[in-house]
């Protein structure tokens, strides 16, 4: 899955659009390394988004193209 659609998904950013722009300002990395918005994200990665003074560090524990709101904390965990 896209990391851009993995966000939105999982509701770690609210919308696609923002989270496309999050990865071209290169404020999200993937297991260390600035990534794209069309690059793959698989379990076990590492996803570590700048949010202006703080950074969010989660892990991915599932992959699904769609979930219910109650089920989307269940995709990552926060580290």
């Amino acid at each position: 899955m896209r990391l851009d659609k993995y966000l939105k998904v999982s509701r770690i950013i609210k919308r696609r659009t923002v989270a496309n722009e999050a990865c071209d300002g290169g404020r999200v990395q993937v297991n260390g390394r600035v990534a794209k918005a069309s690059q793959e994200i698989k379990v076990g990665d590492e996803i570590t988004i700048n949010f202006g003074n703080k950074d969010v560090k989660v892990r991915v524990l599932d992959v699904a193209e769609t979930v219910r709101k109650e089920e989307a904390k269940e995709m990552f965990e926060y580290l």
